[in-house]
Parts: C-alpha cells; structure tokens; sequence
C-alpha cells in the first residue's frame, strides 16, 4: 500500500493487531480504522491534478472522508459553516457547555447512543424551558449543539456544547433580547442544578426500561455538575470562527502526533487547567489507540444538532 502512512495511519499499522487481541474491537470501530489506515493511499483510488497556469500535472489519492478521520474534514467544515451563515443573526451569541461527572463514564462508555442522547436531550430541554420562562426570556430559544467526548490529552470527558443565540421568539413571532440587552442569559448555578436533576431522572428511567446495561453510581447529588457560559461573542464573525474550530474536529490531529516508533507514541496537547501550555506525552502504543477508539461515535449517530428556531422543522 503506498501513499502517506503517518500519524493516525501508522499508529494503526503499529498497535492494531496487539490491542484487538487483547480486546476485540467493535465491527463499526475496526472499519472506522481501516479507512483512515488506507485513507489517501492507492488502495482509494486516485484523481489527476492539473494546474491551468504552469501546466504541472501530479497524481492525487482520494480520501476517505471518515468524519473520525485526522486527514479529512476540512472540507466539509468549510461547507458546514458556510451553509451556517444563513442562519446568523445580528445579536450577541453564547457558548453554553454541560458536562457530567465521570463515575458516568463507564455507563457512557457500555452505552454510547443512548447516553449521548439523554446528554443532548436533557441539556436542550433546560436550556428550552429556561428560555421560556419570562423569569429569563419567555420565548422559543434556538441553540446548536456539539458533541464532545474527549479533551486535549484524549481522555474520555463527554460534553456537549450550545452555541446560543441571547434572546428568543415570543408567541407573536417578535424577536426579544436576554436580559441586559442580550449581555446576560441565564444563571450558570440553577442551570446545573435542573440539569442534574433531570440527568438522573432520565438515567434512572432508562435503567429501568432495560434500555441500558450497568449499575448507577451512587451519590450523584453530592457534587455541582459543571455547566458553564462563557461571555458572549462579539459577532458573527468570532460565531463563525468558533464553529469553524469545533464541528467536525476529530479526537486528534496528525499534527499533534510527534513520534510514533514500535513500542510507543508521544503527543503534544494543550493543559487548559494550566494556562493552556503545552504538555508532551508518550503512551504506550495500544493504550494510545484505546484512547483514540473510545472516541468512534456509533454508526449513524448525529454529533451536530439543531434546537428551537434553528431547527430545520422552525427555521
């Protein structure tokens, strides 16, 4: 197989066999990692390149376009964001994350689909009857969100995030600011609060129907859930910037992967709890891949949707 066979590719090559061994992979997973292994090599196929200018003529493999994949994407993410522009409004816009602890981790882990839904439906369903109390807004809110399952070092921290326009649509159909002229949205604290509570409730009610396997950690109650909202944007032009880093960003990129030999990989990621410095790490080589694996969505599943007014259904 010739082509490029760095990065992503070569940790594949290297750690594959040793970690499916010792731990039989899922079918979805291994076919995820066949792509990218053979992405923008011969075994894709290929397409001539022409430049109208000099006449330089060169052959170019054909990529895989596995939205997992560290070589793929930014094609679509530009795509993605141009469409999005349509749906831009001229007001101020927030970023809204929730979280979950991660003794949830396990349970998320065993569970992928139905856990990852109950995070975004839980999250938009407070974020909705937030907005529609006139305490805060009284209207229909929209809001995108991202799925998240991981940070900078690859462990697994699944979150989502809300991109949140600050006001809403009232009965009438009229547009009306958040409070302070769209500077405020809601308190962070009363939001964690209702989202835990209603979390669990629905952790408890899947439980119950079967519809996942594991036990439900105790004492969930005893700490604040994180959910936090950051100053809003300045404009369009930072809402775009900010989906552009953000839609379709995969667990890590080729960049960031600075040694790969045959026992061990190293790779540079940034310590937000630190000042965002820099950090290097080396693993060992089959624990890298199990990281990176633990962040394959489930076929079919959908990391970026569409809420409130900015659903396709209202828009």
């Amino acid at each position: 197989m010739q082509g490029k066979n760095k990065g992503m590719a070569q940790v594949i090559g290297n750690f594959l066999p040793v970690l499916n061994a010792h731990r039989k992979l899922p079918a979805h997973k291994l076919r995820a990692l066949d792509a990218l292994q053979k992405c923008r090599t011969s075994y894709m196929g290929g397409h001539v390149e022409a430049c109208e200018g000099c006449g330089e003529v060169r052959i170019a493999h054909n990529s895989c376009r596995n939205r997992h994949c560290p070589q793929c994407g930014s094609i679509d993410k530009e795509k993605w964001v141009i469409a999005r522009e349509a749906d831009l409004l001229p007001v101020k816009y927030f970023h809204v994350v929730f979280t979950v602890p991660d003794k949830l981790n396990k349970l998320f882990l065993n569970n992928q689909s139905q856990m990852y839904s109950l995070l975004f439906q839980t999250a938009w369903s407070v974020l909705k009857d937030f907005g529609d109390d006139p305490k805060w807004i009284g209207g229909q809110v929209g809001a995108t969100g991202i799925l998240h399952t991981c940070g900078q070092n690859l462990r697994f921290h699944p979150h989502v995030h809300f991109v949140v326009p600050a006001g809403a649509l009232t009965r009438s159909g009229e547009w009306k600011h958040s409070r302070s002229s769209g500077r405020f949205l809601f308190k962070v604290g009363q939001l964690s609060n209702v989202f835990r509570a209603r979390f669990v409730e629905g952790l408890r009610k899947l439980r119950k129907e079967g519809a996942i396997t594991g036990d439900i950690p105790g004492r969930l109650f005893e700490k604040n859930w994180v959910v936090y909202a950051k100053e809003p944007f300045g404009g369009s032009a930072q809402i775009l910037k900010y989906l552009s880093r953000y839609t379709h960003r995969t667990a890590i990129s080729n960049d960031r992967i600075l040694q790969v030999g045959s026992q061990k990989v190293t790779f540079s990621w940034k310590d937000y709890r630190n000042d965002y410095r820099r950090q290097v790490t080396t693993l060992d080589g089959a624990e890298f891949l199990r990281l990176f694996t633990m962040h394959i969505l489930p076929p079919g599943f959908t990391r970026i949707r569409h809420y409130g007014f900015l659903s396709s259904a209202a828009k």
